[in-house]
């Protein structure tokens, strides 16, 4: 398997200095190349290094063919500019802060073969694959939950993860695996791995068996669900399952989210039995004691 073979760091550099159980890389984060943010990477990175972190990743939304929206908006990406901005202010920074170049891509089935081919033109070091959109609706705005049942528009959901695992791989990790939870009526209130255990063990097999990972997205305590995403108990379930790369990122699209909870999200790792977490670095993963 892939991660086999990736060197087990324990980056004995910065992380050395500082407090243990910790967990000093972000590596899910937007700026104003994200059409969903309007903070400049450079604000981003002088509060990464205020908060003394060890190095970020960017992960710009990448969503191709993304629905019409009541807001008219859109997910294109100007990925020249992204690469451009993000090489100068990487060299810039370089004795401050680690700075890698990633993206979020939003999956489709559809978008399989091209986003293969993007892949193959940018020297990425992180690429998450993440579902935004579910046949052609996405859970951020009400209509997809109107007139059906909570517990459907999850399962439909969760079925859509699987379409997209089945028909892409290129990613290094699956993002945010309950997003839909942060926007659904009830949010979490009546959601359970428990509930949805078939499909989300299903989820989890898949991932592993294809060398990919998932992630530990802090994002889901700032929208007040007291869980990450996905929750606790999925995350244990990967683990106990054989998953072994793990990312954490706390999905800050403004500077006052960078790391957020992340006291929490290492807590969370160890409780679930993992003893590491996952950066990568030219789409190679590089795991960090905690």
């Amino acid at each position: 398997m892939r991660f086999l073979h990736a060197i087990i760091m324990s980056i004995h550099t910065k992380e050395d200095t500082k407090m243990s159980n910790q967990i000093l890389w972000d590596c899910h984060m937007h700026s104003s190349f994200s059409a969903d943010s309007d903070t400049s990477m450079e604000d981003m990175i002088h509060e990464a290094i205020r908060q003394n972190l060890s190095g970020i990743c960017f992960t710009e939304h990448l969503d191709p063919d993304y629905p019409p929206t009541p807001d008219n908006e859109t997910f294109e990406l100007d990925l020249a500019a992204y690469r451009e901005t993000l090489f100068s202010l990487q060299e810039k920074y370089r004795s401050k802060l680690n700075v890698h170049f990633g993206i979020e891509l939003g999956l489709q089935p559809h978008l399989a073969d091209s986003l293969n081919e993007l892949l193959k033109t940018m020297p990425f070091d992180f690429v998450i694959g993440s579902s935004h959109v579910v046949h052609g609706y996405d859970p951020y705005y009400g209509v997809f939950f109107e007139n059906r049942e909570e517990s459907a528009c999850y399962r439909e959901y969760f079925e859509s993860i699987l379409e997209n695992l089945n028909a892409f791989s290129g990613m290094d990790v699956y993002g945010h695996i309950d997003y839909i939870v942060r926007y659904g009526p009830n949010q979490n209130r009546e959601y359970s791995y428990e509930r949805y255990q078939d499909i989300l063990d299903e989820i989890l097999r898949t991932v592993i068996d294809k060398n990919l990972g998932i992630e530990l997205n802090t994002g889901g305590f700032h929208y007040g669900l007291g869980e990450p995403n996905p929750c606790r108990a999925v995350i244990r379930r990967y683990r106990e399952l054989g998953g072994e790369i793990i990312t954490v990122g706390a999905d800050a699209h403004a500077p006052d989210k960078i790391a957020y909870d992340f006291d929490k999200a290492a807590a969370i790792l160890a409780e679930s039995g993992f003893k590491y977490y996952t950066v990568f670095q030219n789409r190679k993963p590089e795991f960090i004691k905690l």
